[in-house]
């Protein structure tokens, strides 16, 4: 349980489709449970070879340690390699339970909310993997982190002893917002990072200037893949 602390990110896979027997690429969605602070990387294929290194550049790419990394029971993560990656980083592992869609429902929540609502459901070919991974790391992560606003409930305990969220626009904040309201929250910063250094990056661009970035990208984004598609049909 992550009892207010981040570093416990559920982590889930989302894919472009297939054409012509094709695959198309993999987006790969880590969400923190508290803090919503969320990194979004995207793959060629989810073997080995490009898992991998995606795992360690999106486990890094989180401002403060990774405690817990909870998936569902997808092959591309129930395996010894990813094992021993997190054992070597002495990040604990846990899975969702059989037929209990409900144990990863932040990420797969994130996967309609951020990563459908800015890729879709059409075929992209894997081949444009390195260049979403570009549009990801300058445009779409930084823009959900530090720009886009989140609900946070306020949990409440019922005479019977059960939970309640309630949802309450008070509570609306970006994810670096929570992450910087939490108690003691400088605690929880990787070694060599500062708040000075974040609250750089969270006011390079106004919200208004990091959406309008944001759509810019996307659309010279999908320029180029329809128009490298159109060539080789």
């Amino acid at each position: 349980m992550a009892n207010g602390k981040p570093g416990y990110i559920r982590i889930d896979t989302v894919h472009q489709g297939d054409l012509d027997g094709c695959k198309g690429v993999y987006h790969i969605n880590a969400v923190d449970e508290v803090t919503q602070y969320e990194i979004v990387i995207s793959v060629e294929k989810i073997s080995e070879m490009h898992l991998i290194p995606a795992l360690e550049a999106l486990l890094d790419a989180f401002p403060f340690e990774i405690i817990n990394f909870h998936s569902d029971n997808g092959s591309e993560y129930v395996n010894k390699t990813v094992a021993n990656l997190l054992k070597k980083l002495l990040i604990e592992f846990t899975k969702s339970r059989p037929r209990q869609s409900n144990d990863n429902a932040l990420a797969e929540g994130k996967n309609a909310a951020v990563v459908r609502k800015i890729f879709g459901y059409s075929h992209i070919p894997q081949r444009h993997a390195e260049r979403i991974n570009v549009f990801n790391q300058s445009a779409l992560n930084p823009y959900i982190n530090y720009h886009r606003p989140c609900l946070y409930p306020t949990v409440t305990i019922d005479e019977k002893g059960k939970q309640k969220k309630k949802y309450e626009y008070k509570n609306m904040m970006t994810p670096y917002e929570k992450l910087k309201s939490l108690p003691e929250a400088n605690c929880y910063l990787k070694a060599g990072l500062t708040f000075k250094r974040l609250d750089d990056i969270a006011t390079s661009m106004t919200d208004n200037e990091a959406a309008e970035h944001l759509q810019l990208q996307r659309k010279l984004l999908f320029n180029h893949i329809h128009e490298d598609c159109k060539k080789r049909a």
